[in-house]
């Protein structure tokens, strides 16, 4: 399912670079744009929306106010030339703050993080509500740039992220894609429920494990080893749904 946009910016300019990004995802889809906020309230009457890109310094009533005035606003991505206004998204618990002007490199970024958000969402939903439906784990998705294009990674397919110096090497069911990006980096970009620090130099994906001992986790044929500073929180997480644990 895809994530429906609008754009509210009072500069046409602004609107035809958010509206170009969005474009080039697959997974977003625009639904609407506006110049001022008395028109995007009229929209999001009329409209369903999944993320709006908003403009602060708008004619008849500021970002702010109209962001102030939503009962159950969707998430929200703030863009706008003036800096001093990410303290007010945070303050309204805005999902992502762009500063003009925008590249494409931030607008991605922002992008992966409220797919997680929206993880996050799924996974805090019983699993009687979300029986027979797709999963949000299952469409999320990060993209990473190999050489100068960006690649799209499904974290379903993640077995295993391995640190290399400045660089990482990302292990799917399929292939090895190497980008420059610290393994903390990534790390900050993926689900506590489905993926964990095992090692300085490793992060697994849970649901890839095929089995475990006190000292490695395995994938198949390969063998992952457990870092001395991490055992502990390793074998308790890995623990918990086993029955008659006993490893040292």
């Amino acid at each position: 399912m895809k994530t429906r946009c609008l754009i509210v910016d009072d500069e046409d300019l602004a609107l035809n670079i958010i509206e170009d990004y969005i474009g080039r995802i697959d997974e977003l889809e625009l639904v609407g744009r506006a110049n001022n906020a008395i028109d995007a309230f009229n929209l999001l009457r009329k409209l369903k929306v999944d993320l709006l890109f908003l403009d602060i310094q708008m004619p008849r009533l500021n970002g702010i106010d109209f962001l102030k005035s939503l009962s159950s606003p969707p998430k929200v991505i703030i863009t706008s030339a003036f800096p001093t206004y990410a303290i007010d998204g945070y303050d309204l618990n805005v999902s992502s703050f762009l500063l003009k002007p925008i590249s494409f490199e931030k607008f991605l970024k922002a992008i992966n993080r409220i797919q997680e958000q929206l993880l996050h969402q799924q996974d805090n939903r019983s699993e009687q509500e979300t029986s027979g439906t797709l999963s949000a784990y299952d469409e999320s998705f990060i993209y990473v740039k190999l050489d100068k294009i960006m690649v799209k990674i499904y974290l379903k397919e993640i077995l295993y992220i391995e640190s290399a110096g400045n660089y990482i090497k990302i292990r799917t069911s399929s292939q090895e894609i190497t980008t420059y990006c610290s393994i903390s980096g990534i790390e900050e970009k993926l689900p506590k429920l489905k993926f964990l620090r095992i090692h300085k130099s490793y992060i697994i994906s849970l649901d890839k494990i095929h089995s475990f001992s006190a000292a490695f986790v395995s994938f198949s044929s390969v063998k992952i080893p457990i870092g001395r500073n991490y055992k502990n929180e390793v074998l308790r997480i890995l623990s918990k749904d086993s029955v008659n644990m006993s490893l040292s």
